[in-house]
């Protein structure tokens, strides 16, 4: 398995909900991640109450600056989404300390498997150990809609 990498000088990950900044979120996976354009703000309130959640934030100031929640029953799965680093703070490899906090926090509870999915970011998550599906040939989804 990869190292995980640290992050930069100035930043730290929490996993305290209270420190969410839930409208700064909302704003950035509403109009800016193509996995979750148009979500309204209920159903992303919904989504991190039920939800294992890390910010990145900015230190001393507090402000949030990536974001990415696990779906999980903390025994035998869970499933990374909403990744999402804020444009500005991109290129200084924030999110790839962030995902590889997610997979540390995650490695005591002995899940069988993390999943995710990434139209783009394969890179990314393969320095961090994921890989593609051996067999997708024998998972499914059940869509309710787009």
């Amino acid at each position: 398995m990869t190292d995980t990498p640290g992050l930069p000088e100035g930043y730290e990950i929490s996993t305290d909900p209270d420190r969410v900044d839930a409208a700064r979120v909302h704003r950035w996976l509403s109009t800016d991640a193509y996995w979750a354009l148009g979500r309204s703000r209920e159903k992303q309130d919904r989504a991190i109450a039920g939800s294992l959640n890390f910010g990145v934030y900015a230190s001393p100031s507090g402000e949030q600056v990536a974001y990415a929640r696990v779906v999980t029953d903390r025994a035998t799965f869970a499933w990374l989404c909403d990744v999402y680093v804020d444009p500005a703070v991109r290129g200084k490899a924030i999110g790839t300390a962030l995902v590889g906090a997610v997979r540390e926090h995650l490695r005591p509870y002995g899940l069988r498997r993390i999943m995710l999915a990434t139209h783009d970011a394969h890179g990314v998550y393969e320095r961090l150990g994921f890989t593609a599906l051996e067999r997708p040939d024998q998972w499914m989804v059940l869509a309710f809609g787009p």
